[in-house]
């Protein structure tokens, strides 16, 4: 089977990981790598090529999106670049032929993800967005759990993240809006919120939320609350200045609750109602293997897999995020704004 043939569009830091995620796969080739300075590649060559372990060459180094696709001819494109250039640069990668790889979030705007959708649809390609744990066994676990009422009613959700976000992204583009198109929230609360999006599988009735920028351009911490078409309720908050990383959701049902890394899948803990009155921890078993988003794109564009996430997510968390800035900026609920 011939190689499938991907460019990096995007090289920054995080694009990193994906160059070591595709380099265990042997039906994958990496044919061109694409960022706005030649300098921003240098860098990026220097720190993956070269070095023991490493291809001794680089791929073809662009600024120009244009051409990469001209000349490389790919099968696929990873994307991370900032988030409000999401958009274009995924019409452009599905003009020239290319399945796409976004990294969160899909776009920024609620008329963008629709749009996009329909370019997605049209042009006949896959598009996943690299959420943490869509992917997950945890995940699949518990998203089948409240389908399957296994555990009752699914009723209540409640989580957190904290990081040191607003010190370590200052002065970079996720502090300026017109390119991040929001703060913590937008950045890594989109793992949480989509965590909690993709679990419950169900449409986004209402949402309450306040913000604190900490006199910053963008978001730093933000308490959410949202009520769900199917009656469930979630609470989450996201803090961007705190020392340490953490995370924790526990997804509360009637006959029972599931705690979880709601951030990055790590670890989960399942507890079942006795019939007494108490609970006490079950021991599982997980649908699935561990992957990587990047696998199951790649599986999915050989036919071998079914993509876990897809422009629809990408939908629905924009819907949210738009309302949770319209909720913040005007101090009342807000009904996301559906096509």
């Amino acid at each position: 089977m011939a190689k499938v043939r991907v460019t990096l569009l995007g090289c920054g830091g995080f694009m990193g990981q994906h160059v070591n995620r595709l380099r265990k796969r042997p039906d994958v080739e990496i044919v061109g790598l694409c960022d706005v300075t030649q300098e921003q590649l240098d860098k990026f060559t220097k720190r993956h090529w070269g070095n023991d372990g490493q291809p001794a060459t680089p791929p073809p180094t662009f600024t120009d999106r244009a051409k990469m696709y001209a000349k490389t001819k790919p099968d696929a494109v990873f994307v991370a670049t900032p988030h409000t250039l999401h958009y274009e640069h995924a019409v452009e990668a599905l003009a020239a032929g290319c399945h796409v790889y976004m990294e969160k979030p899909m776009v920024t705007k609620s008329a963008d993800a629709y749009a996009l959708a329909e370019h997605v649809k049209k042009a006949g390609k896959i598009l996943v967005v690299g959420y943490n744990t869509s992917c997950s066994p945890r995940f699949a676990y518990l998203r089948d759990v409240i389908r399957s009422g296994e555990l009752g009613k699914l009723e209540m959700v409640s989580g957190y993240l904290t990081q040191d976000w607003r010190r370590f992204t200052k002065g970079s583009w996720r502090q300026k809006p017109e390119l991040s198109g929001g703060g913590q929230a937008y950045d890594s609360g989109a793992h949480l919120l989509n965590s909690l999006c993709w679990t419950v599988d169900s449409p986004i009735a209402e949402v309450s939320a306040f913000v604190d920028n900490l006199d910053t351009p963008v978001d730093i911490n933000s308490v959410i609350n949202v009520r769900f078409t199917n009656g469930v309720l979630a609470a989450i908050l996201v803090s961007g200045n705190s020392p340490g990383a953490g995370t924790h959701t526990v997804f509360v049902f009637d006959g029972g609750r599931v705690e979880v890394d709601g951030w990055g899948a790590h670890w989960m803990r399942v507890y079942k109602g006795d019939g007494k009155g108490g609970d006490k921890q079950i021991e599982v078993e997980l649908p699935q293997e561990q992957m990587t988003p990047d696998d199951n794109f790649l599986d999915a564009i050989q036919g071998k897999a079914k993509p876990r996430t897809s422009p629809q997510h990408g939908i629905i968390h924009t819907e949210l995020m738009d309302a949770i800035y319209e909720s913040a900026r005007t101090g009342k609920p807000a009904k996301p704004k559906r096509k």
